[in-house]
């Protein structure tokens, strides 16, 4: 794969995934597990930022101490609140997950059809649809800083590091 598509791809990518890490670190105790769930948003995300860069989609699992709750059919809830930190620690695992995804992207992983039950892409369509969920959910929780505290991260134009 041409290493310059790579290397925007990353900042862009990655510029989503920092908007979310600012959005839960600003995250205050209050806002944490009200009525809008800021927690349960900022989890849902991670988890599927997770399974959607698992090429071997089939053998996915998150890490401890996080489960497959998210793929119960009946939409049950995580059996506990996760924590701030758990978040941010499965964050830069995702984090690092998303770079080496995409530094060691080839042509054929590229082109790799990528199916379950609800979605038939090309990995790389995958990658930009998670992008995508990711910017959706970091707005979503910035919105909720916003209306809760009246502050909310600013705007990342791109990665805070390299490819």
């Amino acid at each position: 794969m041409i290493v310059e598509c790579k290397e925007l791809l990353w900042r862009q990518f990655g510029a989503s995934v920092d908007m979310l890490e600012n959005a839960i670190t600003l995250c205050p105790e209050v806002l944490w597990d009200n009525r809008e769930k800021f927690w349960y948003n900022a989890y849902h995300c991670l988890f599927f930022l997770d399974y959607y860069l698992t090429i071997e989609h089939n053998s996915f699992a998150p890490p401890e101490p996080f489960t497959l709750s998210e793929f119960d059919p009946s939409g049950a809830m995580p059996e506990r609140v996760y924590t701030k930190e758990e978040l941010l620690i499965y964050l830069r695992f995702n984090r690092k997950k998303c770079h080496s995804v995409i530094q060691h992207l080839t042509e054929e992983i590229a082109m790799q059809r990528w199916q379950n039950g609800y979605k038939d892409y090309t990995f790389l369509e995958l990658l930009f649809y998670n992008m995508r969920h990711v910017q959706h959910h970091a707005a979503q929780l910035n919105l909720l800083l916003r209306q809760g505290m009246n502050k909310a991260p600013n705007w990342v134009s791109e990665a805070k590091d390299n490819l």
